[in-house]
């Protein structure tokens, strides 16, 4: 129950971000009519989207170029590839 309470705590927890002006103003006509209540809002709903897309790439591709290369060469050193 007491994590409970910790996680809840923690969601409810805010930061500020400054962005310039003028962006403010674009995301605030971008959001008019959209459903979103504030510019706070919709910059989470961003951020949110931006975090998960990259953390499904580093899922696909949890290895670098480099790092790919280095097994492949590891690898055919070894004799299991040609």
């Amino acid at each position: 129950m007491a994590e409970k309470k910790d996680d809840e705590k923690q969601r409810k927890k805010f930061t500020t971000v400054s962005i310039p002006t003028p962006l403010f103003r674009k995301v605030e006509e971008r959001i008019k009519d959209t459903g979103f209540t504030s510019v706070s809002s919709y910059v989470t709903y961003v951020l949110r989207e931006i975090v998960a897309e990259g953390e499904k790439e580093e899922e696909e591709h949890p290895f670098s170029e480099e790092d790919e290369e280095r097994v492949k060469e590891r690898l055919r050193r070894l004799g299991y590839l040609e």
